[in-house]
């Protein structure tokens, strides 16, 4: 009997909590916390316990599938890679690399998303690469970015507990969505930390708030603003701070002076006293830490809504500092590597921009080609968009499924369906991988090495555990291979292998790896922010916190300790702006989606697993007792929503948790789609589309109706 526990870091979320992976005899048995992790502490929330419980599950994909006839069949490595190099190569030379789109991913390692950014950059020459961090985080970057010259969270988890004096959580259910973080916030409440809470949902957390605010979905702005309008009329703002250390304040103020609290009330529903009450606590309890998730960013203004909670941070003093700052809270296990390491149209690795000429020039040598592009790509919206249109030709999507998670699904499903060549690299067969021409096997989290980089910047390794089941590969692995197919060279100096007709004009060198820590070892070369992190400091140290710019650098617990990364911080003036549908006589209530305790992302790994599945193994829509007696619910338990672009029919929980006029659905689930009803309004600088927001019809249906 072979027994051993092998340390990894949990697929989940972006905390980044630590688990043994139990082995007996080659196969995973259970998962056990990790007793002295630093975030983690020997704990797990019940997606953690069940972290591995989808591994074995009899949908696994273990060979690759080649569409023939209309039928995906069972195809050898060498066919399925052939083609898939064959076809890209073709439509590059005939229609030019701005007919080709990639998708990576967070569910991937940082060494994953590096390499196929890679791929897609120096072999096909296309900038259209993206991720979900599009579907979640990307007004983060953008805003963040802007306001302080770096787009991460300011601060470390542990910090909450130790350190902060209040927080303000905003657009955020974190005890479903990061109920390890929330334990520790729960922990400061015990030592005297205050909560506020602002959600139009009355989630766990602002149960247990001192102020809870229920604001409309879609007036965030106008409530910050509020917030800091209180702040400078009572002569609470940290003057000296702001002199000091940021600049724009007049170009704010002058803005912000309008958001009295009693018009903050009319805009957003928020009672004026509250606001004030809010304004005074979050004020002068310090330091303070703003929350937020993607109750923020999922709109049409989520760039404003970061910039706000930018603003209301730098107002009071609250950046630079131990507990304090702006924290998103990230919802995929490496949604921040992701971006870290080039998983965007318009950076690679670093956030170094495509369009500066240095930029290009320092990639090109160290990758051994020439001529990258210098225009910024798509987004995985406008890549979706555009194959519907015909200006994308071929989409290689790696472990993500836009079939469940992008806004107006019929009109996705329909663009996909249109799109010429359709390659899928993932562990199921997803809604998305059923489309495809060709499915490539990739392995899970327990079958491979790399390292994901969670939420507060904290780069940590996967360990594999088991090998790949059946004939699947790590996903870094069918990257080089593929890299190879279409003419790369196995080394700087080395010769063409098994390249494709019309392949790599000079070869592209540094695709021949050997291990992921040889590719972490190129990620460092070419990324500052990462220039310090290699595999032996990793597994001697457990983890480092970009930026981590030398091997002698120790890591940054919190960001812009002395200076902002731009220099000063930047105050931006912003105006409440509306959604960009709101509810009317036709569509009379207001839909907003979110998560679900025990399911994760589009499901299909959730879903796999029994315990968690068993929890909530359906759709659901959540509904105000008053507006169920408005409809003439009666005894009925269904219900059929109705938006502009499509309808379902799902059964209802009532609760008062959530507003009169407002109902809310978790998006995990494929069968009974949030998205088919969300629309694809964009935030115009971020791209993200507007999934927090959207009119609706919710009328009854009996169980009879619908199941018919």
């Amino acid at each position: 009997m072979d027994y051993k526990n092998i340390l990894t870091t949990c697929v989940y979320c972006g905390t980044g909590c630590g688990l043994n992976l139990q082995v007996l005899d080659g196969r995973i048995v259970g998962v056990l916390p990790a007793a002295e992790h630093p975030l983690s502490q020997g704990r797990l929330c019940v997606k953690g316990w069940n972290a591995a419980s989808f591994v074995y599950s009899p949908d696994r994909l273990t060979v690759p599938l080649i569409r023939r006839d209309g039928r995906l069949v069972e195809a050898t490595w060498d066919e399925a890679l052939t083609l898939v190099a064959q076809k890209l190569l073709r439509i590059r030379d005939e229609s030019g690399p701005h007919a080709l789109g990639v998708l990576t991913s967070a569910k991937c390692t940082n060494e994953e998303n590096y390499l196929l950014q890679k791929l897609a950059r120096a072999v096909l020459k296309t900038n259209n690469v993206d991720h979900c961090a599009r579907l979640c985080h990307a007004p983060t970057v953008a805003g963040l970015a802007a306001a302080f010259g770096s787009g991460a969270m300011t601060n470390s988890i542990p910090e909450f507990e130790s350190d902060t004096a209040c927080f303000l959580i905003i657009g955020s259910n974190t005890s479903e969505a990061h109920p390890l973080i929330a334990s520790r916030i729960l922990k400061a409440r015990e030592r005297g930390a205050r909560l506020i809470v602002i959600d139009p949902r009355e989630t766990q957390m602002a149960r247990l708030a001192d102020l809870y605010l229920a604001q409309r979905p879609g007036s965030d702005v106008a409530v910050l603003n509020g917030l800091m309008q209180v702040i400078m009329e009572e002569e609470l703002w940290d003057k000296e701070y702001v002199a000091g250390r940021t600049e724009g304040f007049d170009a704010m103020k002058a803005v912000v002076s309008g958001y009295t609290p009693e018009r903050v009330e009319q805009l957003s529903g928020v009672p004026a006293d509250m606001l004030r009450q809010a304004a005074r606590m979050y004020a002068t309890h310090k330091p303070a830490a703003i929350i937020y998730t993607m109750g923020i960013t999922q709109h049409t203004t989520g760039t404003d809504n970061v910039k706000s909670c930018a603003n209301l941070a730098m107002l009071t003093g609250n950046v630079g500092v131990p507990g304090g700052g702006v924290n998103p809270l990230r919802g995929q296990n490496n949604v921040q590597g992701a971006c870290d390491v080039g998983a965007l149209p318009n950076v690679y690795t670093g956030y170094q921009a495509v369009t500066l000429p240095a930029v290009r020039e320092k990639f090109e040598h160290a990758w051994g080609v020439t001529g990258l592009d210098p225009h910024v790509g798509l987004t995985v919206t406008e890549m979706i968009a555009a194959a519907g249109e015909g200006k994308i030709r071929a989409l290689y999507i790696m472990a993500e499924n836009p079939l469940v998670s992008d806004p107006d699904l019929n009109h996705a499903r329909q663009c996909l369906n249109d799109v010429e060549f359709l390659v899928v690299q993932d562990i199921f067969l997803t809604e998305t991988a059923q489309l495809a021409d060709v499915v490539l096997p990739g392995a899970s989290f327990v079958e491979k090495d790399g390292t994901f980089t969670g939420t507060d910047r904290r780069i940590q390794r996967v360990r594999q555990a088991i090998p790949p089941l059946g004939q699947s590969k790590p996903d870094w692995q069918i990257i080089c291979e593929l890299a190879r197919k279409m003419g790369a060279l196995d080394g700087a100096s080395g010769g063409a292998s098994g390249g494709a007709s019309g392949g790599v004009s000079g070869g592209v060198s540094g695709f021949d790896f050997a291990s992921p820590a040889e590719v972490m070892d190129e990620i460092a070369a070419v990324t500052p922010i990462y220039g310090g992190v290699h595999y032996d400091r990793l597994d001697r140290l457990g983890f480092l916190q970009w930026p981590c710019p030398t091997a002698e650098h120790s890591g940054t617990p919190y960001l812009h300790k002395e200076r902002f990364s731009r220099g000063m911080g930047l105050f931006h003036p912003v105006e409440y702006i509306a959604p960009a549908e709101m509810a009317d006589d036709e569509y009379p209530f207001v839909l907003t989606t979110g998560r679900s305790m025990f399911h994760w992302h589009t499901g299909s790994m959730t879903r796999r697993s029994t315990r968690l599945d068993q929890e909530v193994p359906t759709a659901y829509v959540e509904m105000h007792p008053q507006d169920a007696a408005r409809i003439g619910l009666d005894g009925n338990r269904w219900v059929r929503i109705r938006s502009r672009r499509g309808e379902i029919q799902v059964a209802v929980r009532l609760t008062r948790r959530i507003r009169p006029g407002v109902v809310f659905m978790p998006f995990h689930f494929a069968e009974t789609a949030a998205n088919v009803l969300t629309h694809a309004a964009l935030d115009p600088i971020a791209k993200i589309p507007e999934f927090k927001v959207c009119a609706v019809q919710v009328e009854a249906v009996s169980t009879e109706e619908c199941h018919e």
